[in-house]
């Protein structure tokens, strides 16, 4: 039987450049995302590309504690072993502190923190049971440099990375790894319309790579953060 990868948000950039690269490497996946259509298109792609492995998938909006759950309890319905989860699902709004409209921190948080937090609850005690099993969360270099129009994502991002750290420390004693993902700039939907050339971006596939190269490692390292900029550096 095929290893098993926990993928959230796996239609798109980062999530969906994993979702191959584990694929490719013989994992099963689990995934969702709000569009229901992105998801039979990317199942149709995943299932011609790569016949040995399978994709599941439930729309979900993970913000929601309601299809949270539900996810949660349609991954726990395959009764198998979660090798690998990864915390991708994440939302970006745009403004500051003093004038981001009213909601955006809340609305932030539970897409990029609360949803994170929830799924390892439900996951990482199966992980500490057979002692392995390894949690990505996709941070940010918002997660450690704050930057004007960052606003509440910068929070949840800061947030992120403090559980993540946080959580590194708890699963030590249960050889369970925990790795923070900090890219810059990606070539996402979270930059559409932006007037900038490709070049200037991360590569998705490249953060998938590095996800990869870390998981692969033997059990008696871990890779706790992997911090990937632009070559060219931030953008302003």
């Amino acid at each position: 039987m095929n290893p098993l990868a926990v993928v959230t948000g796996g239609t798109k950039g980062i999530g969906r450049a994993l979702i191959e690269r584990f694929m490719s490497g013989g994992f099963d996946i689990i995934t969702c995302a709000r569009n229901l259509h992105d998801l039979e298109d990317l199942e149709k792609e995943m299932k011609d590309r790569f016949a040995g492995s399978t994709l599941y998938y439930l729309p979900a909006d993970l913000s929601l504690r309601a299809d949270l759950d539900a996810f949660l309890n349609f991954a726990k319905s395959k009764n198998r072993f979660t090798e690998v989860l990864v915390n991708n699902t994440g939302v970006f709004i745009p403004g500051q502190v003093h004038n981001e409209a009213e909601g955006t921190l809340e609305k932030t948080m539970e897409t990029n923190v609360y949803s994170a937090y929830h799924l390892t609850r439900g996951f990482v005690g199966d992980m500490m049971t057979n002692r392995k099993g390894h949690i990505f969360n996709i941070c940010s270099t918002a997660s450690i440099m704050a930057y004007p129009n960052g606003g509440s994502y910068c929070i949840s991002k800061f947030a992120l990375y403090g559980m993540t750290k946080v959580l590194r420390v708890e699963m030590e004693p249960h050889d369970v790894k925990v790795t923070a993902v900090l890219p810059g700039a990606t070539l996402t939907d979270s930059w559409k319309g932006v007037d900038l050339p490709a070049e200037r971006f991360i590569d998705p596939k490249d953060v998938a790579d590095a996800i990869w190269a870390a998981y692969s490692l033997s059990p008696r390292a871990v890779m706790e953060e992997i911090l990937i900029r632009p070559q060219l550096g931030d953008l302003d």
